[in-house]
């Protein structure tokens, strides 16, 4: 099929995939609500909640397939292409807002709620009343060392070597974007690869990290407001990790299949965008996390 005037905007006749989306959404949700709550539904519960997570694992599978089709058949034109990618930045700044929550969260109880419960300010004395003697330092677990003592973990160890693993991931998918805007596609698919196991070995190292933190230091998700504050930054960062380096493995197979081209590859910067953004999370992440 020919590539379609400029002045014309291809919208697809279809639009089963959204519907699929809701159903899936509305059963894992349904599911995991019933099941997080201990609801005595055993052995239904889980079920409904895996049903659910399969309808959606069918449904991306189906609507980027289709979406995958459309482009190499040449259907969308620099209007769509402009669409996705106002979408892709839009989606990339609520994921920007998402992060900001949590470092808000963690700015607030070290600034204000720690220094407060320690007696700073005209606040009732409430290290008096309520926490005498609780010394403010940070990391704490809370007054009263909620779930006993634990240590934190070095920014100079793990740490350290997963930024630098994620800062040459940055290094080697801008080299692969250089290769695939000259033509060498090869050359691409070689620093694609490389791009994706240090992705997997970011992953690697930072279950590492967490069986160290559980097993030997104490420290999990029920160490005080540290705890909370780091396992939830640091978890919704591997999540979009794993994420990320699952898009890079599609990209990586589609370059190997021969779809993109040098003038026309927005699948390809799409996912590049997206993980630049979670090196740049990871760096403010590893300075107030682990360094500050």
């Amino acid at each position: 099929m020919t590539e379609m005037s400029e002045k014309q905007y291809y919208v697809p006749h279809t639009a089963k995939w959204p519907i699929v989306a809701c159903v899936g959404l509305f059963v894992s949700v349904i599911g995991a609500s019933l099941k997080f709550n201990s609801l005595d539904l055993e052995p239904t519960t889980p079920w409904v909640m895996y049903a659910g997570f399969a309808i959606l694992i069918f449904m991306f599978f189906g609507w980027f397939g289709e979406v995958i089709k459309e482009s190499e058949d040449n259907l969308y034109n620099k209007q769509v292409d402009a669409s996705f990618r106002a979408g892709m930045i839009w989606f990339i700044f609520s994921e920007v807002m998402f992060f900001a929550s949590f470092f808000g969260a963690l700015f607030y109880a070290r600034t204000f709620a720690v220094p407060w419960l320690g007696g700073e300010g005209a606040n009732l004395a409430t290290n008096v009343q309520l926490w005498s003697g609780y010394e403010a330092v940070w990391p704490t677990n809370g007054p009263g060392e909620l779930n006993g003592r634990f240590e934190t973990i070095s920014a100079f160890s793990l740490p350290l070597v997963n930024t630098l693993l994620l800062l040459t991931s940055s290094i080697t998918i801008t080299i692969a974007h250089h290769a695939l805007r000259a033509g060498d596609r090869k050359k691409t698919i070689i620093w694609m690869i490389a791009t994706v196991l240090l992705g997997a070995t970011f992953l690697f190292y930072q279950a590492e990290e967490y069986i160290e933190a559980y097993q030997h230091l104490n420290l999990t998700l029920k160490s005080g407001i540290y705890g909370s504050t780091f396992f939830m930054l640091t978890g919704f960062h591997g999540l979009h990790v794993t994420l990320g380096t699952i898009m890079l493995i599609v990209i990586t197979l589609r370059l190997m299949k021969g779809h993109f081209k040098p003038n026309n590859h927005f699948g390809f910067e799409a996912v590049a965008w997206y993980w630049h953004f979670v090196d740049v999370v990871w760096l403010g992440l590893f300075i107030f996390v682990y360094v500050l």
